[in-house]
């Protein structure tokens, strides 16, 4: 599963929706929990990397296509710049809650 640019920012945009209140469909359950969207999120990262993996074994055999190779190294790398991103942003978030005062 390759994770696109539009599905993430209509992810974030329904998130951003949910999280304030008063917008348009704050309040109604999608049947998905945060836990849920978050799991599969990270599944869709592990899936990018693996493919990609899989791709460039197979260009090392001369039974992939370049375009395909580097099209998957762009996506894992893209992939894995957004999880970075993403965990800096997480560490930050619960350092600011440490300081906190009380």
């Amino acid at each position: 599963m390759t994770i696109k640019i539009a599905d993430a920012v209509a992810a974030y945009a329904n998130a951003g929706k949910a999280a304030v209140p008063g917008a348009a469909g704050a309040g109604s359950t999608t049947g998905s929990s945060f836990a849920d969207m978050v799991r599969n999120a990270a599944e869709g990262a592990v899936d990018t990397l693996r493919e990609s993996e899989a791709t460039s074994m197979q260009a090392a055999t001369g039974k992939a296509d370049l375009t395909q190779v580097v099209t998957a190294v762009s996506n894992a790398e893209v992939t894995l710049q957004t999880v970075a991103a993403l965990r800096d942003r997480v560490v930050q978030a619960y350092q600011d809650i440490l300081r906190m005062p009380i």
